[in-house]
């Protein structure tokens, strides 16, 4: 759910050699399986510390990608990605293995919430909220919003931010609360109004928000629900609020790409994030995706939703499209 934060420079060796150089298994290896991920760091730091405590370590490379960049890589090159595991937002892994059957089955006794796929297991629940600089708002005379439209009072001009959908599916959160609640049409002017509240804290990144309402350089942001809880925790003024029009939620995923049947060490991989892992993840991001699984009240948001049909890239390009209209 973040931007790219590696360029691809010349070749893709080069890149797995970089990744090396700060603390990766030895390039070359032919027991090295290679993982691409549009995680947060956080999350990639409890894959890496479970794979590594599972005896995986050297066994494999993370590198990372935004959204939108590896979601690219997967719609254009199919099988011939050059990763042998991908944890990847759901709808993106869906939609390639539908263009491209790129990905093989993986059999696992887990039993996802939403019944799952067979080629590919949930890892991680993102959820949307509003967060606040409860300080900030006291300095500014602001009420505390209560859902995504009170951000669009001009009382709020330059003092909210929120990431772009264009470049973050962060804020693909953001436009599903708001077309679902308001409709298209009235949705369209809500987002414009919020847009231009918004002036130049529109952000490229999903942590963008979150960063500047810590820095008090503005009052309220969107994003994702867990970073104003972490961030609550560290005793930084910040509270978090669940906009009436919905806590919306997307899911990542693990597969494995098709590799001819030379796939084993790397489904042994996939299914340790899967299962292993997934106990660090839930405690970053409290949101049940198997059976058996619980989350403590206090994360429990309080208008969790999700969209009426299924998440595909092609939903996700409409809503993009409803996005540059606004802007306008």
């Amino acid at each position: 759910m973040k931007n790219s934060k590696w360029m691809m420079f010349g070749t893709m060796s080069v890149a797995v050699v970089a990744l090396v150089a700060c603390g990766g298994a030895e390039a070359g290896s032919s027991e090295q399986v290679i993982i691409y991920s549009n995680a947060d760091d956080e999350a990639v730091e409890v894959m890496e510390s479970t794979l590594d405590d599972k005896g995986y370590k050297g066994k494999y490379v993370i590198q990372s990608f935004g959204t939108s960049e590896l979601g690219g890589k997967m719609m254009v090159e199919g099988t011939d990605i050059e990763a042998d595991v991908v944890t990847m937002a759901s709808y993106f892994i869906e939609s390639a293995q539908a263009s491209k059957s790129m990905f093989v089955d993986i059999a696992s006794d887990a039993k996802p919430l939403d019944d799952g796929v067979t080629y590919a297991l949930p890892i991680l629940g993102n959820v949307g909220a509003i967060f606040v600089n409860t300080d900030v708002l006291e300095q500014k005379g602001l009420a505390v919003p209560k859902t995504i439209k009170d951000l669009t009072d001009p009382a709020y001009k330059d003092l909210v931010s929120f990431p772009n959908i264009m470049d973050s599916s962060t804020a693909w959160l953001l436009v599903q609360a708001i077309i679902s609640e308001y409709g298209e049409e009235e949705g369209q002017k809500v987002l414009a109004d919020l847009i231009k509240n918004a002036g130049p804290h529109i952000e490229s990144s999903g942590s963008g928000p979150i960063k500047k309402v810590k820095t008090g350089e503005v009052a309220v942001g969107f994003g994702l629900r867990i970073q104003a809880i972490d961030a609550k925790k560290e005793g930084l003024p910040i509270d978090y609020i669940d906009p009436t029009e919905g806590n919306f939620t997307l899911t990542e995923s693990v597969a494995v790409v098709d590799k001819e049947g030379d796939e084993a060490l790397a489904i042994e991989i996939a299914k340790v994030i899967a299962t292993e892992a997934r106990s660090g993840l839930l405690e970053q991001y409290p949101i049940a995706l198997y059976e058996g699984e619980q989350v403590q009240d206090e994360h429990v948001p309080a208008y969790l939703k999700k969209w009426d049909t299924a998440l595909t890239v092609d939903l996700l390009e409409k809503h993009q499209a409803f996005f540059k209209e606004a802007q306008r």
